[in-house]
C-alpha cells in the first residue's frame, strides 16, 4: 500500500515509517510540491484532521493520513485547543505561546492538562475515519528543558517528574499523544494499511 502522510515535517515522517514498517510505502506532501496548504479552520481537532486527509487524498488519488494536535488545559475550558500553535497570534511563536499560557494560569491551582492528537485516514474518494490519542499531565510554573518544541517545556506527563523538553525525544515518542494515536491507528486500521481492503 502507498500512503500519503499530510506533512512536510521529516521528523514526523520518520515516526510514521517506524510504526508502519516496510509493508507500507510512505509518501509525503514533500513528494507533491503542487499540493496546496490546507487551511486548518475547523473548531475541533477531528475537523482539521479530516479536512487535511480528505483534501490530499482527493488531490492525489492515494490513501492519505493527516493529524491535528494541541494542548487542552482544564482550567481554561480546553484552551488553547485547536489554536495551540497560534495561541499568542500569528506567526507561530512558541515562547510567546508559553508566556501567554503561564499568564492565564497565574494563581490557578488546577494545572491539569493533556496533549491531544487526532489522526484521520481518508480513502482516495475523500471518505475519512479518525482515531484519537492523548497524554495526560500537568502544567508547571516555569519552562524547563531544551528539547522538543511548543509547550513541551511546561508539560509534565503523568508518572514523570520531568517535562517533555527534559525527557528528550526517545522517551517522549513512546508516551506522547502522537505515539498513542499512531498505536491506535495501527490497531484499528491494520487491514487497510496492510492493503487487504481498498475502501471503507
Amino acid at each position: 500500500m502507498k500512503l500519503l502522510i499530510a506533512t512536510r515535517n521529516r521528523h514526523k515522517l520518520d515516526e510514521f515509517r517506524k510504526l508502519f514498517g516496510a509493508h507500507v510505502e510512505i509518501a509525503s506532501a514533500l513528494d507533491f510540491p503542487h499540493l496546496p496548504d490546507v487551511e486548518e479552520d475547523g473548531d475541533t481537532f477531528e475537523a482539521n484532521a479530516v479536512k487535511k486527509a480528505a483534501t490530499l487524498a482527493r488531490a492525489t488519488g492515494l490513501w492519505a493520513l493527516a493529524d491535528d494536535s494541541g494542548l487542552a488545559v482544564d482550567a481554561l475550558g480546553g484552551r488553547p485547543g485547536v489554536f495551540s500553535a497560534r495561541y499568542a497570534g500569528e506567526p507561530t511563536d512558541y515562547h510567546a505561546n508559553n508566556r501567554k499560557l503561564l499568564k492565564e494560569l497565574n494563581g490557578v491551582e488546577n494545572r491539569r492538562a493533556r496533549f491531544v492528537c487526532v489522526m484521520a485516514l481518508s480513502d482516495p474518494a475523500g471518505n475519512a475515519k479518525t482515531v484519537r490519542g492523548t497524554c495526560e499531565g500537568r502544567i508547571i510554573h516555569e519552562t524547563r528543558g531544551a528539547h522538543g518544541f511548543g509547550y513541551d517545556p511546561l508539560f509534565v506527563p503523568d508518572g514523570r517528574e520531568q517535562t517533555f523538553a527534559e525527557l528528550g525525544d526517545d522517551i517522549k515518542n513512546t508516551i506522547s499523544h502522537r505515539a498513542n494515536a499512531l498505536k491506535e491507528a495501527r490497531k484499528q486500521w491494520a487491514p487497510y494499511l496492510d492493503g487487504k481492503h481498498t475502501g471503507w
